[in-house]
């Protein structure tokens, strides 16, 4: 009877960790499929997701804030 329980318990472990395995796998393929490209920003240099950023003439800008400076600069 104690090798029948012992057997069990093993099983339910291996069906575990496979699981669990499984289950990390998806996490890592969806982190993947999110990804999306990076920018700097032309007046401070922190990078951001280029959706967050904000393009004017080929530059990118992490803030309005910044894309003002770097106009006034220009002047």
């Amino acid at each position: 009877m104690g090798k029948l329980i012992l057997i069990i318990i093993i099983a339910l472990l291996a069906y575990w960790i496979i699981k669990a395995r499984k289950h990390t796998n998806k996490k890592i393929e969806s982190l993947t499929d999110a990804s999306e490209d990076m920018v700097r920003c032309t007046h401070c240099g922190v990078h951001l997701p280029e959706s967050e950023s904000i393009v004017s003439e080929g530059d990118f800008f992490c803030s309005d804030k910044h894309y003002q400076q770097h106009l006034e600069s220009k002047l």
